[in-house]
C-alpha cells in the first residue's frame, strides 16, 4: 500500500513539474503563431501598396502612349459596342505594360477579363498564324450598336506606328519559357536562415529574359489573383521623374534595339488555362509566401518599374544585400564608398566598457537585502552585480561574478566575507542554467569558493553563514517546490546535509547565535526550529496556541538573551521560547515544543523587517503604515519616525553607527538619517519595467521613463537623481531637444508631454492616435520633431518658439506594422524608420512626409543619429538565427567609431562602426538581470547607458579607449575619474579558476 502511494505521489510530482514545460512549449507556439500573423499583415500590405501604384501609373501611361502616336486618342476615348450596349473600354495595366517598349520586341503579354465576363477584352495578335496583323489606320467604331461577334476588333498595335508585328515564333518560345518557369518555381527551395547575399548585376543582354519573365508574372497575377502579389518585399520603385524619356515604364536600350511588348490570344488562353490548374498551389502558407528566395522575376519588376535617367538605373542594378529574418528577405543597397564588399574586414573596436555605476536598489521584491561594512560600505545588490557603497565619500565598487540576477546575501561573522546567491535564469536558447552561491572577499573582490552549482534548483531564496564556530557553515534554501535546505562545510566546498524543507514559501533562514546546531526558518503559515544532530536535520514548528496565526511570517531575529522575536503579517512582534515537555497532557513520549511567550502590537499592517542594535534595543520597520519603531529590551516602544510616502514601506534596516540607519524600502530607494533629522534618499531608482532614454545634448545628464509612471532626470558626473516627477501614464520614449531647454516624452497612451528642464513644468500636451508611442526624435537643427507610434504612422510637428510651441506639419503613411525605431538625416530633410514587421523605409518630410519608394537613392544619405536596428550599416550586429527581436535597441556614438547593442539576453555589445557583415566581433558585457531594452552614449561619447527591463536597473559604462595615446584623441572625456572598481578584472590566478 505504502509503495503504491507513493508511486501516485511520484507521478503527481512529475507531472507538476513537467506542467510548466508544456505551458512553456504552448508559449513560444503562440508567439511564433502571431509572429506569422504579423509577416501576412505585412505581406498583405505589401500588395495593396503595390497596386496603388500600379493604379496610380495608367493616367501615365496613357499620357505617354498619346505622346508617342496622337492617333491613340481617338482609341482611347472611343466606346465600344458591347452585347448591344455602348461601354466604355479600358485598357488594362497589363496591356500597356509594353507599350512603352519600342518595337523589335519578341515578348508578349495578355490581356483578358477572365471566366464568364461579357466586357470586352482589348483584341491581340492571332498567334495561329505567321500573317503580319498590322493596322496603321486608326480604327473608328460604328455608331449603331453591332453584336459581340459582328463587332470589329481593337488591337493596341492600331496605336503604334506603322511596320511594327510580332512574329509567331517569338510567341511559341515564349510559351515555353513560361512553362520552364513555373516547373521550376515549384522546385525552388526556401532559405529561413541568415544569409547575406551580393546581388549580381543585370547586364543588358539578360533584358529580354528578364521582360519574358515580367510578362509571364503579369499573366499569373492576372488569372490567378489579379488582387493578391505573390513577390516578397522588392525594393520601392522609384517615383516618376518629370523627364520625358523616364516614365514610370520607361524603354530600355539594347543596343540599337528596343522591346516591344503585345498581347497574344492564344498565349492568354494558355496561360489563364494553366494558372487555374496551379490555383491550389498559388495557395501556399504565408511562410512559404515570405520565405521563397529572391527570383529573377522580382528583379525584372524592380527594374522595369524604375524611373529616372539611365545613370540612376545603375544603381538599381548595382550590388545589393539580402538579409533574412524570420523568413522575410530585407534589401540593403551597398553605399558609393565601399568598392568591394566581400573585401571588407570586421574587427574588434579599440573602445571598450568599464562598469562605472549602478542606480538602483531591489526592494521592491526582496528582503534582508541592506547591510553595513566595518569599512563604511553598504552591501546591497541589484541586477547582477553586488554594490559597496561608500555612504560618506559616494563611491562605488562592483562585485559581478554572477550570470544572473542575485536574490540574497548573507555576511560572515567578520564582517568581511560575503555569500550572495542568484537566481537559474536562462540561456539563449532558453534553457534553464544552474543557480549557485558566490563566496567572496568584500575587500579585494575575489571570489574564495562557488557552492552547490548543479545542486539547487531555479534559485537561491535565502542563506545564512553560522556564528558560534566562525562562521565555518553555510546554510541555504532553494526555491524548488520542496525548497530544500542544505547545509555547507564552504571552505571545503562540501555538503553536509540536505532535507526537504516545506511546499510554502520560505522568507529567512538563521543560525542560532550560541549554536550552530539550530537553525530556524521562517515564511508562509511557520516558523521551523531545525535541530542539526548526526548528520542529520529535525524541526519542529512553532505552535501557535491561543493566539492567531497569522498568514505571514515575514522576519525574525535572536534578542540578546536569546529569545526568538518574529514579525509577521499582522503587524505583531511575537516573542517565542522553549517550553518543557507537558508529560500530564501528552504522556512520557512527550517532548518539549517552542510556543509563543508574548504577543506585542507594533505596527497598522505587516512588520516587514527587524533590526537588533547593539545596545539591544530594537528596530522594526512597517508597511503599510512605513514606520520605524524603535523598542527597548522588554518591547517597550521609544521612538518612532513615518518614511515619506513616495519611497513606499520599509523593506529593510541597517545600523551604522547606533543613531544613524540606512533604510531600504519597496519603492527601491535607500534612506539614510536618524529619527531625530529625519530621512533622505542617497540611493534611489526605477521601480518597473524601462524603456525610455534621452541623453542630453551638451550637458552631462540623462532621462529616464517606465512602466512606474516617473520620469528621472539624472546627474551622470554626481551619479544622483536630479528631479523626478510622476505622470499619469507610462512613458515609453524620450529626446531632448537640440537646445537642451525641454525634453518630450511619448506616453502609453498616444499621448506625448514637452517639459521644461528649468521649472519641470509641462508646457506642451498632445496626443496622437489612442496606441503607445515607441519613439520620438527631433531633427538636428531642432525645427521638426518625429513621433513614431503603434498606429503604423510617423507624426511630424513643426517646433518654434524655443520648443515649446508643436504645429502639425504631416503624416508618414506606409508602414505595415507599428514603428520601432527612426532616425533624421544630417540635413534635416529626411527620415529612415524600421518598423514592428522588419521593414526599412525612408521619407522626405521637407517635400510633403512622402515614402522614398526607391529605397537605392538613399544609400548614401548621411544620418544626423542611428538607432534603427536594421540598416546596412549595423546588419553585422545581428546574430545568425535571430528572430527580429533579439536586438531591442542600438545607438552610434558620437564620433561614429562605435555602436552598442541592447539584446534580450541581458547583455550590452560593443561593435565597431560600420557594422556591415555578419558575424562581426563584438566586445560583450553582463550585468542585467533581464532583457536590456535601450542605450545611449553621453554626449561627448565618454560613457554609455544601457536601461534593464524586468531588473529595473541603469548602469552607466565609461568608455575606454585602448592605449594612452588613444584616450588623448577621445573626443572628451570630460568626466572626472572613475570612482568604481569591478570585479570583472580577475586578481589572481584564484579567481580566474573560479570566475
Amino acid at each position: 500500500m505504502d509503495g503504491s502511494t507513493n508511486s501516485l505521489d511520484d507521478v503527481s510530482a512529475g507531472s507538476s513539474a513537467e506542467f510548466p514545460d508544456r505551458l512553456s512549449l504552448m508559449e513560444v507556439r503562440l508567439q511564433a503563431q502571431e509572429d506569422e500573423i504579423t509577416l501576412l499583415k505585412s505581406s498583405l500590405a505589401d500588395a495593396l501598396r503595390k497596386l496603388r501604384l500600379h493604379d496610380q501609373q495608367i493616367p501615365l501611361l496613357k499620357q505617354q502612349l498619346i505622346a508617342v502616336n496622337p492617333g491613340a486618342a481617338r482609341v482611347l476615348n472611343q466606346s465600344f459596342s458591347i452585347d448591344g450596349f455602348s461601354k466604355p473600354c479600358r485598357l488594362s495595366t497589363s496591356s500597356l505594360d509594353g507599350l512603352h517598349h519600342p518595337v523589335n520586341s519578341h515578348v508578349s503579354n495578355s490581356t483578358e477579363n477572365g471566366e464568364g465576363s461579357k466586357a470586352h477584352s482589348v483584341p491581340s495578335l492571332k498567334a495561329g498564324t505567321s500573317e503580319r496583323s498590322t493596322q496603321t489606320d486608326p480604327w473608328t467604331p460604328e455608331p449603331v450598336r453591332t453584336p459581340l461577334a459582328a463587332s470589329k476588333s481593337l488591337c493596341l498595335e492600331d496605336a503604334l506606328p506603322e511596320g511594327v508585328s510580332l512574329m509567331e515564333e517569338a510567341l511559341n518560345k515564349l510559351h515555353q519559357e513560361t512553362q520552364e518557369e513555373e516547373n521550376n518555381e515549384d522546385e525552388r527551395e526556401k532559405d529561413r536562415s541568415w544569409r547575406s547575399v551580393v546581388e549580381e548585376p543585370i547586364q543588358p543582354t539578360s533584358i529580354r529574359t528578364l521582360q519574358q519573365q515580367q510578362s509571364k508574372s503579369s499573366e499569373e497575377s492576372q488569372g490567378s489573383a489579379p488582387q493578391t502579389p505573390t513577390s516578397s518585399s522588392p525594393a520601392p520603385p522609384k517615383e516618376p521623374s518629370s523627364s520625358p524619356h523616364t516614365g514610370p515604364l520607361s524603354p530600355i536600350m539594347e543596343g540599337e534595339k528596343t522591346l516591344t511588348r503585345r498581347n497574344s490570344e492564344k498565349l492568354s488562353k494558355d496561360t489563364q488555362d494553366k494558372t487555374k490548374q496551379r490555383m491550389p498551389k498559388k495557395a501556399a502558407s504565408s511562410t512559404n509566401l515570405l520565405t521563397r528566395s529572391p527570383s529573377l522575376e522580382g528583379r525584372a519588376k524592380d527594374l522595369l518599374a524604375s524611373t529616372g535617367t539611365q545613370g540612376s538605373r545603375r544603381g538599381t542594378q548595382g550590388q545589393s544585400i539580402k538579409m533574412f529574418i524570420r523568413g522575410r528577405p530585407i534589401t540593403m543597397y551597398i553605399p558609393s564608398n565601399i568598392q568591394n564588399y566581400d573585401e571588407l574586414k570586421m574587427d574588434l573596436p579599440s573602445e571598450k566598457l568599464e562598469l562605472d555605476w549602478v542606480y538602483g536598489y531591489r526592494g521592491r521584491d526582496c528582503r534582508g537585502n541592506l547591510y553595513m561594512l566595518p569599512s563604511g560600505e553598504a552591501v546591497y545588490f541589484l541586477a547582477c552585480v553586488v554594490v559597496l557603497y561608500h555612504v560618506t565619500k559616494r563611491t562605488q565598487r562592483h562585485y559581478r561574478k554572477h550570470t544572473d540576477c542575485v536574490r540574497c546575501l548573507a555576511i560572515h561573522p567578520d564582517k568581511v566575507l560575503i555569500a550572495s546567491g542568484q537566481t537559474a535564469g536562462v540561456d539563449k536558447d532558453g534553457k534553464p542554467l544552474q543557480p549557485f552561491v558566490h563566496i567572496w572577499d568584500s575587500t579585494t573582490l575575489v571570489t574564495l569558493q562557488q557552492i552547490g552549482l548543479g545542486t539547487f534548483e531555479r534559485g537561491v531564496g535565502s542563506v545564512a553563514f553560522s556564528n558560534a564556530d566562525a562562521g565555518a557553515f553555510l546554510c541555504v534554501i532553494d526555491d524548488s517546490n520542496e525548497h530544500m535546505l542544505s547545509v555547507w562545510d564552504w571552505n571545503k566546498n562540501t555538503k553536509v546535509v540536505e532535507v526537504k524543507s516545506t511546499n510554502e514559501a520560505v522568507f529567512v533562514v538563521e543560525f542560532n547565535p550560541a549554536d550552530t546546531n539550530n537553525i530556524i526558518t521562517c515564511g508562509k503559515s511557520h516558523v521551523y526550529f531545525w535541530t542539526l544532530s548526526a548528520g542529520t536535520l529535525t524541526k519542529k514548528q512553532g505552535i501557535f496556541g491561543k493566539y492567531k496565526k497569522p498568514k505571514f511570517i515575514m522576519c525574525f531575529v535572536f534578542s540578546l538573551t536569546g529569545d526568538v522575536l518574529t514579525g509577521d503579517s499582522e503587524g505583531n512582534i511575537l516573542t517565542w521560547g522553549k517550553s518543557a515537555a507537558d508529560i500530564k497532557t501528552l504522556g512520557k513520549g512527550a517532548k518539549e515544543t517552542f510556543q509563543i511567550m508574548k504577543q506585542t502590537r507594533a505596527h497598522e499592517g505587516s512588520v516587514f523587517t527587524l533590526c537588533v542594535l547593539q545596545g539591544g534595543a530594537l528596530l522594526s520597520g512597517g508597511g503599510k503604515d512605513r514606520r520605524i519603531i524603535r523598542w527597548s529590551a522588554d518591547l517597550a516602544p521609544e521612538r518612532e519616525c513615518e518614511i515619506p510616502e513616495k519611497y513606499g514601506a520599509v523593506r529593510t534596516i541597517a545600523d551604522v553607527d547606533g543613531e544613524e540607519l540606512l533604510v531600504g524600502t519597496t519603492r527601491n530607494a535607500i534612506l539614510r538619517g536618524t529619527f531625530s533629522d529625519g530621512f533622505v534618499a542617497t540611493v534611489q531608482g526605477h521601480v518597473d519595467e524601462m524603456w525610455g532614454l534621452a541623453t542630453h545634448p551638451f550637458q552631462n545628464i540623462f532621462l529616464t521613463c517606465g512602466n512606474d509612471k516617473q520620469v528621472c532626470v539624472w546627474n551622470a558626473e554626481e551619479h544622483s537623481l536630479s528631479w523626478c516627477t510622476t505622470l499619469e501614464e507610462s512613458g515609453l520614449c524620450a529626446d531632448f531637444s537640440p537646445s537642451g531647454a525641454v525634453v518630450s516624452v511619448g506616453l502609453s497612451t498616444g499621448r506625448w508631454l514637452v517639459l521644461d528642464l528649468q521649472t519641470r513644468e509641462v508646457v506642451s500636451d498632445l496626443i496622437d492616435g489612442n496606441e503607445q508611442l515607441s519613439v520620438i526624435r527631433y531633427s538636428p537643427d531642432g525645427s521638426f520633431v518625429a513621433v513614431g507610434s503603434h498606429d503604423n504612422f510617423i507624426y511630424i510637428y513643426s517646433v518654434t518658439e524655443g520648443g515649446r510651441r508643436y504645429t502639425r506639419f504631416g503624416k508618414c503613411t506606409g508602414h505595415s506594422s507599428f514603428i520601432t525605431h527612426l532616425d533624421w538625416s544630417k540635413d534635416g530633410k529626411y527620415i529612415m524608420s524600421n518598423s514592428g514587421d522588419y521593414e526599412i523605409l525612408y521619407w522626405d518630410v521637407t517635400g510633403g512626409c512622402k515614402l522614398l519608394r526607391n529605397r537605392y537613392e538613399s544609400k548614401d544619405r548621411e544620418w544626423a543619429s542611428y538607432t534603427c536596428v536594421l540598416g546596412f550599416h549595423v546588419m553585422g550586429v545581428w546574430l545568425e538565427g535571430s528572430d527580429g527581436t533579439d536586438i531591442n535597441a542600438l545607438c552610434r556614438s558620437h564620433s561614429e567609431r562605435v555602436v552598442a547593442v541592447a539584446d534580450d539576453f541581458c547583455k550590452v555589445h560593443l561593435f565597431q562602426y560600420p557594422c556591415p557583415k555578419p558575424k562581426a566581433p563584438s566586445h560583450r558585457y553582463e550585468g542585467h538581470g533581464s532583457h536590456v531594452t535601450n542605450v545611449r552614449f553621453t554626449h561627448c561619447d565618454s560613457h554609455l547607458l544601457s536601461l534593464g527591463g524586468k531588473d529595473a536597473c541603469i548602469l552607466q559604462w565609461r568608455v575606454k579607449r585602448s592605449g594612452a595615446a588613444d584616450n588623448k584623441d577621445h573626443p572628451n572625456f570630460s568626466l572626472p575619474p572613475s570612482t568604481s572598481t569591478s570585479s570583472s578584472d580577475p586578481r589572481n590566478q584564484r579567481e580566474k579558476e573560479l570566475g
